[in-house]
């Protein structure tokens, strides 16, 4: 099916110095499913900001063939969907429907158009008939589900979620689960939460200090990731 991130030496830093990246070096294939694992501060979500432009280093990145460039930004974007740890990021009109029905409005759709999309996305995610809720009455399960379906209703290639499970009680991280595992698109899940990894990933990236120290099947990755732990405890 062919790669649709390909990003080669990618180097950032931060204003104040900070090198949050140092040289990564990934591709990734259509219909892939990715756990970014790693401690905090590693890179991962500098990494996936990287993605869409919200964030520009040197080296290159690029999505489904195309360099990120100004010119092709809003192409871009579409085809790579970020929801956000924090779900209330991402929620900003007064009704579920608006919040839902935005991305498709900007980029071109009709309001027609825009409100059909919105409605099978809150469909797909389990949220039917809440388009005239105000998102501050939704659970945080249910404003996870919002923020991932107004994600969906752009019809991106490429799904990237940051620590999707954050402050979800176990019923809306087993919702969470089961709505991720069937998604046809290229999956990229910032996590610290190694089941869910498992449920949804086949494959992970270790991020260090900036760079990507171990990519390989999750169980392995998983695995070498606890040795290695261990053996930092035992010098510790």
């Amino acid at each position: 099916m062919g790669s649709v991130i390909e990003v080669r030496n990618l180097r950032f830093a931060y204003p104040d110095g900070t090198r949050a990246l140092d040289g990564i070096d990934v591709t990734i294939d259509a219909g892939e499913s990715v756990a970014l694992l790693g401690p905090n501060g590693s890179g991962k979500t500098t990494f996936v900001l990287h993605l869409n432009g919200l964030l520009v280093g040197e080296g290159d990145v690029r999505i489904c063939g195309q360099p990120i460039s100004r010119r092709n930004l809003r192409r871009i974007r579409q085809q790579v969907g970020l929801v956000f740890q924090d779900a209330d990021d991402q929620l900003f009109m007064p009704t579920v429907g608006e919040d839902v029905a935005f991305g498709p409005l900007n980029l071109g759709a009709t309001p027609e158009e825009a409100e059909r999309a919105a409605t099978a996305a809150l469909e797909q995610v389990g949220l039917a008939g809440m388009e005239r809720r105000a998102p501050y009455h939704l659970s945080a399960g249910e404003k996870r589900r919002a923020a991932l379906a107004g994600v969906l209703a752009m019809a991106p290639e490429i799904l990237v979620l940051d620590e999707p499970t954050t402050a979800l009680d176990p019923p809306g991280r087993l919702a969470l689960i089961g709505l991720l595992q069937p998604l046809r698109q290229t999956k990229l899940i910032v996590t610290h939460d190694t089941e869910l990894a498992r449920h949804v990933c086949g494959r992970a990236l270790f991020f260090e200090k900036g760079k990507i120290t171990c990519d390989g099947p999750l169980q392995q990755v998983i695995e070498r990731m606890q040795w290695g732990a261990a053996l930092r405890s035992a010098h510790a």
